[in-house]
């Protein structure tokens, strides 16, 4: 698969489709980092979208303010990370000892703050208005952008793969399973979920620095509460706890949305595809709870006892 996505801008080279793969691996990473929390660690966040936005708004003011250059950008990205691990080792530390709606309800409560911040700060922000700024002349081109992406979601995979399979993401799914037993076998459960939560904010914070770049405009949107239902709809749909299942799920909701779009343009009823996004979302809680992953797994469970019965019953004869 990856072989095939490194040649795909030589056998495709259309700009619109470049473009909608580099979103897809985008809000791969940014369902990557909430899938840490939900499928992992078994914590909700309805405020998931603040780390994103952070990202977003620091890569933003740095070009609006300084000039269009990578180390601009880099400096950009390190104070979106910076400020996203502060505030959600902060919203951990503060919520995180108690019952997990306590961190769902916090983030979603910080993350309209930082809302209304943007909003009102509109010598700063311009508010719900936006602004364009320029980026370097790398991101402008859409085959390099394609491939920024495309690096930048293997990357982060391979790095929470590794975080998922080692010793603290062993604990995270024991917690996520049963986190008084993981207390009684005596790890400090509080530290492994501030871990889980700096690590999410920060590969959010990422995801949302490349959305902005790949707009080169920004708005207060960025903060609403949509974007975090977005990560939650891919998670679910590609399956909680598995890596592949986030990007296969942020694959299917960015088509999805760039399809019906432009169906709206020709059949006027399409112009409402938010509310097919949310029967999709529907679909999968009652008919698929575990996902795409899930369905898979049952399937490959199933043909191996038929091909094990199969097997057993040539023996036999």
């Amino acid at each position: 698969m990856l072989l095939f996505l490194l040649l795909f801008p030589f056998v495709n080279d259309s700009r619109s489709t470049l473009i909608l793969l580099a979103q897809i691996f985008i809000f791969a990473i940014f369902a990557m980092s909430f899938d840490i929390l939900l499928g992992y660690t078994g914590i909700v966040s309805f405020g998931h979208c603040m780390f994103f936005g952070i990202g977003a708004y620091s890569t933003a003011l740095i070009f609006n303010k300084l000039d269009a250059t990578l180390p601009n950008f880099l400096i950009g990205l390190v104070i979106g990370i910076l400020l996203s691990a502060l505030v959600s080792y902060i919203i951990g530390l503060l919520s995180l000892r108690l019952k997990s709606h306590f961190y769902a309800m916090l983030t979603l409560a910080v993350s309209q703050l930082f809302l209304v911040l943007a909003e009102k700060w509109r010598g700063l922000t311009q508010g719900g208005d936006g602004f364009t700024f320029s980026v370097p002349d790398v991101f402008k081109d859409r085959t390099s952008f394609y491939y920024i992406t495309l690096f930048s979601v293997a990357a982060v995979f391979i790095l929470l793969k590794l975080f998922t399979e080692s010793s603290t993401g062993k604990v995270l799914k024991a917690i996520s399973q049963n986190e008084y037993r993981a207390e009684a076998l005596g790890y400090k459960t509080l530290h492994y979920k501030l871990i889980a939560s700096v690590t999410a904010g920060v590969a959010a914070s990422f995801s949302g620095a490349l959305y902005a770049v790949s707009l080169r405009f920004i708005n207060t949107n960025v903060f609403s509460i949509e974007v975090t239902l977005d990560a939650l709809l891919m998670t679910m749909i590609g399956g909680l706890g598995t890596l592949a299942g986030a990007i296969a799920g942020a694959g299917i909701i960015e088509f999805l949305r760039h399809y019906l779009s432009e169906l709206a343009m020709t059949y006027p009823i399409f112009e409402r595809w938010t509310i097919i996004l949310g029967f999709l979302y529907i679909v999968v809680l009652l008919g698929f709870p575990s996902g795409l992953a899930g369905v898979m797994k049952k399937f490959t469970l199933k043909k191996g006892r038929k091909e094990k019965k199969k097997r057993e019953m040539e023996r036999a004869a």
